[in-house]
């Protein structure tokens, strides 16, 4: 039995390494870039051009957010492959999966992912509605949800603004709304894809500066 210690020893090095080869920025690095990262999410700009198709790798639980019209296809570890359309600005839960993914569109691919980090599902309520800000429900899963808002044109969360849960805010489309975390600088201009994250009890404020509606994805985190 002693000799077996040190054989698995080598061999949990081994699938560990196996393990991280898998990540998606690792080993696929022109299809994912990180956009942000904390203890709790990492937030992925992904790019496929026509045609391309990325090796193997691994998410954990996710919320993909198609920034295009895409059909993809997907290929498990299993080998069994399932195709897959996408609408722009959507949003799929997948839990966590080992696949490669194929472009199947005839031009190129932009999307968001969100990788959720912590071991299990927080316990936060999240709200199904908040003042100025009208909301659908896109996707679901046991950690977060995905909604599409719009913001009326007196939408304002006053200074000192907190929420007990996570948020990934995105733009769907050029946008002005003046958003400021922690008493930083306020980004007020927005183009289609571009993130930001507010933390749980994180003080923020956020107001539609544009006079007209203004559409978000929001996907808002336990």
């Amino acid at each position: 039995m002693k000799a077996l210690k040190p054989l698995c020893a080598i061999a949990c090095v081994l699938l560990s390494s196996s393990a991280w080869a898998q990540d998606a920025v690792k080993s696929n690095p022109t299809h994912y870039k990180v956009v942000f990262e904390n203890a709790s999410v990492r937030v992925l700009r992904i790019s496929y051009a026509a045609g391309a198709k990325s090796t193997m790798h691994s998410h954990p639980d996710t919320i993909v957010v198609p920034l295009t019209t895409a059909k993809v296809q997907f290929t498990g570890a299993d080998g069994k492959a399932q195709d897959s359309d996408l609408a722009a600005d959507s949003a799929l839960y997948t839990p966590a999966s080992s696949h490669s993914v194929t472009n199947l569109t005839k031009g190129p691919i932009d999307g968001i992912l969100i990788e959720f980090k912590t071991p299990a599902p927080g316990t936060a309520t999240l709200p199904a509605s908040r003042p100025g800000l009208a909301m659908k429900m896109l996707a679901e899963g046991p950690r977060a949800v995905a909604y599409r808002t719009t913001a009326e044109p007196t939408f304002h969360e006053a200074p000192g603004s907190k929420h007990e849960y996570d948020q990934v805010v995105i733009a769907v489309a050029p946008s002005q709304i003046s958003l400021s975390i922690d008493g930083k600088p306020a980004k007020s201009t927005w183009a289609k894809g571009d993130v930001q994250f507010i933390g749980r009890g994180q003080a923020h404020e956020a107001k539609n500066t544009g006079g007209k509606p203004v559409d978000m994805l929001i996907v808002s985190i336990k």
